[in-house]
């Protein structure tokens, strides 16, 4: 935990203002600095549209902590809090909303439990595919709540499977409805997922809930996108929605094999004599082995 001096990342309280940043202490009782908080994130709806990102690891939520991104989700495990707890670690001044799993929380109470256990690790806020209900349950007890709309991937049965939602206006309606009865149940934001652009900057227009983009357009508060999308981390086919800024799988690929041809070339230098050679080994100084052999032999 960080003192009372101090917020995450060293930075002393005078000069949090000076790097635009928030003193905070989290529903977990840490005092930190963040770029945003959920006032501050929701003073920004209908100024300008914020960056999201979805880091697999500690090394992508550095980059994208000094790159500048907004906001980040992190992924939360119960059983296994370390790897949120060290992306969070790895970007103290970054705004995060921790996804917790839909089948860990099967109650109104274990949704709480699981959003406290979210926020003790440091989240500022938790993202979630719940009920209106559990959201409700969890909200009052002061966990701020992000929920999801349109293709929900772990409910897209009952939309008929993982496609764009919202094309009909059943659908469209549909998903305006589920969006208000988010908001009903007190949470502060949405992600909304594959639905159409035009559709989502309506419903950004008649909701105060922060509205998340993934795959729906330009038409939310906030652009969201996986960073292994972002940085193309994977080969092809890519989703539709997403755009490579980078080709690091190709560059791993090349890693890869540059590691393959160096190890190929120490079996090839060893089965040759090639290696060791004289500045790689250490010389015995003269009499040494004479006077180990007289001793091995004396000893035997």
């Amino acid at each position: 935990m960080a003192s009372h001096a101090t917020g995450d990342g060293g930075i002393p309280p005078r000069d949090a203002g000076k790097r635009g940043l928030t003193r905070i202490m989290t529903l977990g009782g840490a005092y930190g600095t963040r770029n945003y908080t959920v006032k501050g994130l929701r003073d920004q709806k209908g100024k300008r549209v914020l960056v999201e990102t979805l880091p697999f690891s500690t090394d992508e939520a550095r980059a994208a902590e000094e790159a500048g991104v907004d906001t980040m989700k992190v992924r939360f495990d119960p059983k296994n809090p370390e790897p949120a707890a060290a992306i969070r670690a790895a970007a103290p001044n970054t705004f995060m909303a921790f996804s917790v799993p839909l089948l860990a929380a099967a109650t109104a109470d274990e949704a709480v439990r699981l959003g406290y256990d979210a926020m003790a690790v440091g989240a500022d806020a938790i993202m979630c595919q719940w009920s209106p209900r559990f959201i409700t349950a969890a909200a009052e007890a002061g966990i701020p709540v992000q929920g999801h709309a349109g293709l929900v991937p772990r409910r897209s049965t009952w939309t008929g499977g993982l496609r764009a939602v919202g094309k009909t206006l059943d659908e469209a309606v549909w998903v305006y409805k589920s969006i208000k009865e988010l908001e009903d149940a007190g949470a502060y934001a949405v992600e909304v997922e594959v639905i159409p652009e035009e559709l989502l900057a309506e419903i950004s227009k008649r909701t105060t809930l922060m509205t998340s983009s993934i795959g729906a357009g330009s038409g939310g508060d906030i652009q969201f996108l996986f960073a292994e999308d972002i940085l193309g981390n994977n080969p092809p086919p890519y989703p539709r929605h997403s755009k490579q800024y980078r080709d690091i799988y190709k560059m791993q690929q090349a890693i890869q094999e540059e590691r393959v041809a160096g190890f190929k070339d120490f079996v090839d230098d060893v089965r040759k004599g090639g290696f060791p050679e004289p500045k790689h080994v250490i010389k015995a100084k003269d009499g040494l082995i004479d006077d180990f052999l007289n001793a091995v032999e004396k000893g035997g």
